[in-house]
């Protein structure tokens, strides 16, 4: 029997839970195809970049939305961030701080041609997820006696998600020619897709918190959210090391 936890949003009550196992499985399941391709681009993908050059306003605005509704450690993020948030108020702020610090990194990033090891930041992107995974389970209240800013949080994990994106485009070397206006449309074809993203992930939500599971299976869902980031973690840094 695992301890009984309080959830770190309003709107929730102390409740005792047991660890549904399928549950897990299923949710890492569901997680593992995308670790290993966390931040990547298609091959296909990766090519017509490479290849093209001049302003592609459209194919930009595909690519940024592709990115964002089959990356993964965004959609685990954006679950981790908005779990246990209820008001629509209180998601658009959070959303929003992180849209603002993912859209600043990936578009200074590569504009300035500034990259971090994409091992490295993908890593770091996985400790985000577990991060956000041990705030909502309230570890950090049993563990230290506080509760660290979310929203600082969420803007500064913002900023490692962008950067894990322009390290990509920068490793794929952009034609400097239409680059702005490409990386503007790209970064809108980003925030549409995260609206998608979230849109779906506010349905399943919405219809799960109205059910007896919610409160009996929220505990386990977040520790399994925490193994995948964890997964990522240990992939990308086998991946430096042996690289």
């Amino acid at each position: 029997m695992l301890k009984r936890f309080r959830p770190t949003r309003r709107g929730t009550r102390r409740a005792g839970l047991r660890p549904d196992i399928s549950l897990v499985l299923l949710f890492l399941a569901c997680a593992l195809p995308g670790v290993a391709a966390a931040h990547g681009v298609a091959e296909g993908d990766k090519g017509y970049i490479q290849e093209i050059s001049g302003v592609h306003l459209m194919s930009f605005l595909y690519l940024g939305a592709k990115h964002m509704v089959t990356g993964y450690d965004h959609i685990l993020f954006l679950l981790g961030v908005i779990f246990f948030l209820y008001r629509m108020k209180d998601i658009g702020i959070y959303v929003s701080l992180f849209a603002i610090g993912h859209s600043t990194t990936m578009l200074t990033g590569v504009f300035f041609n500034f990259g971090i090891n994409s091992y490295i930041i993908d890593a770091i992107i996985g400790l985000s997820i577990v991060y956000k995974a041990l705030d909502n389970m309230g570890a950090y209240q049993r563990w230290f006696g506080f509760q660290p800013d979310t929203k600082a949080a969420t803007l500064i994990f913002g900023f490692c998600h962008g950067f894990g994106l322009s390290s990509k485009i920068l490793d794929y070397e952009i034609s400097p020619d239409g680059l702005l206006p490409n990386l503007l449309a790209f970064n809108v074809g980003v925030e549409i897709g995260q609206l998608l993203a979230l849109g779906a992930i506010l349905i399943v939500m919405g219809f799960w918190r109205r059910t007896p599971s919610f409160l009996k299976h929220a505990y386990t869902a977040n520790v399994a959210m925490m193994a995948a980031g964890f997964l990522l973690i240990g992939y990308q840094l086998t991946g430096y090391f042996v690289s």
